[in-house]
């Protein structure tokens, strides 16, 4: 698809309909209210390329005809409540990366669209193998002759201000969140209406892939899944469009962690796997491998899991002699002990999960306060398995509050998933002041 492909356009080419089939179900829809409807394939090339605004309710219309909630529709912004993918996923193509991060941006802005468009896992799935067989990269060059030149000095001030909010401390970037959100808009905005070369392309495309995740994550971790995965998506198409494959296997791995997360066990594993095809550097081979074994273990598969934990301690310890990726730069042996425990956890060996857990948590640096309030989770669930309440009440504890205090609601909930495991010891020191704390609004 083009970048100035009409969405309606792009939405019927999806389906396999000409503008007569598209009349046809508007006329249909119509019917159906006990009306009549005077479309034709000439309204709707006026509607596709001469830029002619339907009515309300031809709008509506047009959503019934293609399959789309009704609950989309929003007569004022048209065409842009439009979705521009098939599954919640924008394929692979020659400006794709600008129609991804405005679907991500539409996506993560809008409340009703995140409702209703929900991703699919094969469409996911889809997405990856595309991207493992090599599909071909959006351009790097723009080709606007009334574009206005994107300066060297803009991107890196862009680039500088990025740096800069990416390394603040968890308890102070929350206080960001919509600054990076202006400043994605401000490089997709670059990008879709500026006139740069290749090099300068190639910067703002590193810039929108490492904004994109970053904005991911807040979203994920605030359980705004569609938006989240939008914008890794976008991510990966950026990232695609630099040919940086390392990068690009990134943002599989987080869309693999969400599907996890989400217990969507098998999209994960699909996801993870197409990703390892074209990883290079170790360290970023050693988180997806891990990655790959905790959700192997979720779905009981020991000897798989097993030979995952193997690789990634494996590549974890393998020295390339360049820089790692920026996006795995804080991989570390504290990671690969934790999450190897929290899958021999899965597993049923309990007692091994926890000694580890336990050792990644001591060597986990004090600069990564959300990390260690997801570890002290693991930890408080390794305990329970152990049946050792008092001491899961403890971690538990620990984690609910530190999760408060930087507003990482994701931690949180791993806390409050815990709880009905306590049930049973409800009279056991620390538990009855968990639940209390549980229960109590963060304000309060």
């Amino acid at each position: 698809m083009s970048e100035s492909t009409h969405p309606l356009t792009y939405q019927r080419d999806l389906r396999g309909l000409t503008r007569v089939d598209l009349a046809d179900l508007i006329h249909a829809a119509a019917r159906r209210r006990g009306l009549r409807s005077g479309v034709d394939k000439q309204r709707i090339r006026k509607w596709e390329v001469l830029g002619v605004m339907p009515d309300a309710a031809n709008q509506t219309y047009i959503a019934e005809a293609l399959d789309l909630p009704i609950e989309l529709v929003e007569p004022d912004t048209w065409p842009h409540w439009l979705p521009l993918s098939d599954g919640g996923v924008v394929p692979f193509g020659s400006s794709s990366s600008v129609t991804a991060l405005r679907e991500a941006l539409k996506t993560a802005m809008d409340p009703q669209r995140r409702a209703v468009l929900a991703l699919s896992g094969s469409a996911l799935t889809a997405l990856a193998g595309s991207w493992a067989g090599g599909a071909q990269p959006a351009t790097l060059v723009t080709h606007l002759s009334d574009g206005t030149l994107v300066g060297d000095d803009t991107v890196t001030m862009l680039e500088d201000s990025v740096r800069r909010l990416n390394v603040l401390a968890t308890d102070q970037r929350q206080h960001f969140a919509a600054l990076m959100d202006a400043h994605l808009t401000t490089v997709t905005n670059l990008i879709g209406h500026g006139r740069y070369d290749r090099t300068t392309g190639l910067r703002l495309h590193l810039l929108a892939s490492t904004l994109a995740q970053t904005v991911a994550w807040h979203r994920f971790d605030h359980g705004r899944h569609t938006a989240a995965g939008q914008l890794w998506i976008a991510a990966l198409h950026s990232a695609h469009a630099t040919n940086d494959t390392d990068l690009g296997a990134a943002m599989l791995g987080d869309l693999a962690y969400q599907a996890a997360w989400r217990r969507d066990h098998a999209t994960a594993a699909s996801l993870l796997q197409h990703a390892l095809v074209r990883t290079e550097h170790p360290a970023a081979r050693s988180l997806l491998h891990l990655r790959l074994a905790r959700t192997l273990a979720a779905q009981g598969e020991k000897r798989a899991a097993l030979r995952a934990l193997t690789a990634a301690e494996h590549h974890l310890g393998v020295s390339s002699g360049i820089p790692r990726p920026t996006w795995c730069a804080w991989m570390s042996e504290a990671d690969l002990a934790v999450d190897s425990g929290q899958a021999l956890l899965d597993l049923g060996d309990a007692s091994r999960a926890l000694h580890l857990i336990t050792q990644g948590q001591a060597l986990l640096p004090t600069s990564r306060e959300k990390t260690k309030g997801v570890f002290l989770a693991y930890q408080a669930a390794s305990h329970l398995r152990l049946r050792e309440p008092e001491l899961a009440a403890q971690a538990a504890g620990q984690a609910l509050q530190l999760a408060r205090r930087i507003d990482a609601p994701r931690c949180e909930r791993l806390v409050q998933d815990l709880l009905p495991s306590f049930t049973p010891y409800e009279a056991t020191p620390g538990v009855p002041e968990l639940q209390e704390a549980a229960a109590r609004r963060p304000t309060e």
